[in-house]
């Protein structure tokens, strides 16, 4: 039998095509079992860091977490919720990392507020305030929320509820953290089988893509979104 001399060369091609063939397939099918979010990048940067715990102890945080003194979080002013936070402090090179799952600090001149435990592990209790080095490690991807919705109606006007309180001052609390980013934050009051509620809502919004687009922005962040229809004018 003649032996073909392309033989060889037919060989490695088919090869090389099975391998790419196998290799495609292994990367389509790893792309469509996770999930890929898009966060900004952030460069390390000097900040001024303060700390809070027994006052807030117990209270709900920006994110709906119950804030505890004693876990390693912190609040900020822009990074969403779950960004894990490497914090060095300065004077001393001690360094742990946090989770934001809070907003602030609110004082002026101050940039980052660290959890008591935080605080304690770089040892920044007695000084009360101090520079530290802060260098993003990535973000808890389980903090991104996904919009709710109350009405399945796309006419009319629409707001987001974010939280619902009956302590006037979680809501307030809640409307300070997101006037830093949302300027149309309210407070609705009502009463439900007796109880007061504070109802933080964001809005209201005259058509119902503008209002989604928020809600989808807001729930990036980590903030819990319930898009309705706003019973409410202002």
């Amino acid at each position: 039998m003649r032996k073909n001399k392309y033989q060889p060369f037919f060989h490695s091609f088919r090869l090389f095509l099975l391998i790419t063939h196998y290799v495609l397939l292994i990367a389509f099918f790893a792309s469509c079992s996770s999930v890929h979010t898009r966060e900004p990048a952030y460069e390390k940067t000097y900040a001024v860091a303060s700390w809070y715990g027994p006052q807030f102890h117990g209270r709900p945080t920006s994110s709906g977490e119950i804030f505890n003194m004693h876990a390693k979080t912190c609040a900020h002013k822009e990074y969403p919720f779950g960004t894990r936070v490497q914090v060095t402090n300065i004077i001393n090179n001690r360094s742990a990392e946090c989770v934001v799952n809070d907003r602030g600090p609110f004082v002026k001149g101050r940039d980052i507020d660290l959890s008591y435990a935080m605080a304690k592990e770089i040892e920044l209790i007695g000084l009360g305030t101090g520079m530290v080095l802060l260098e993003v490690n990535g973000r808890d991807s389980s903090y991104i929320r996904p919009v709710k919705f109350q009405t399945s109606e796309k006419t009319g006007l629409f707001a987001i509820q974010v939280g619902a309180f009956t302590e006037n001052i979680n809501a307030i609390q809640l409307k300070v953290a997101l006037n830093l980013k949302y300027p149309n934050v309210y407070i609705q009051e009502t009463e439900v089988k007796g109880i007061t509620y504070y109802r933080v809502r964001v809005g209201n919004y005259g058509d119902y893509k503008s209002a989604l687009a928020v809600a989808e922005q807001l729930g990036q962040e980590g903030y819990q979104a319930l898009l309705m229809r706003a019973d409410v004018k202002i």
